[in-house]
């Protein structure tokens, strides 16, 4: 999208026909599915999951400025990406998410290090992208980043 978006809603608004109905559903399985803490702004032109100043005051260790991120939602051009540092950052999970996407979906996993593509909107396997969602609350995803950001190497 090449629109500045101001609220997850205006962003939504502009996704492409294509693509509107499928991210509509991510976002609401997030939001339904995050645990308590996370909350839900735009960052970097897309939907994003965040862990606010008042529970992190220190925020990104790139721009103190910015929450600490989390997850972030976007329609690119080709697919729809899921950027879940979690994934990055948290091996177990990511081999979690491989073993079970195998059973949620004969679609083959187009991921990178923490990133989903989503190339068929229609085939995306929503319950596991529940289920991922619900694998880390703030406190742990706040101790997993504390012990793996540059500072504390």
């Amino acid at each position: 999208m090449k629109i500045n978006p101001l609220s997850p809603e205006e962003y939504l608004q502009n996704v492409s026909d294509d693509k509107k109905e499928a991210m509509i559903a991510v976002r609401n399985v997030l939001v339904n599915h995050l645990p308590t803490g996370f909350v839900e702004v735009m960052t970097s032109g897309m939907l994003g999951y965040v862990v606010p100043h008042a529970l992190y005051p220190q925020g990104y260790h790139c721009n103190p400025k910015q929450p600490l991120p989390f997850i972030a939602l976007g329609a690119q051009k080709n697919h729809i990406s899921l950027y879940h540092i979690g994934l990055y950052m948290n091996e177990p999970l990511s081999i979690w998410l491989e073993k079970e996407w195998e059973k949620a979906t004969k679609q083959k996993l187009d991921k990178g290090k923490g990133c989903i593509r989503f190339k068929k909107p229609a085939e995306i396997p929503f319950e596991l992208i529940g289920r991922l969602a619900e694998k880390i609350t703030v406190e742990q995803w706040i101790a997993i980043y504390e012990s793996s950001k540059p500072e504390a190497s």
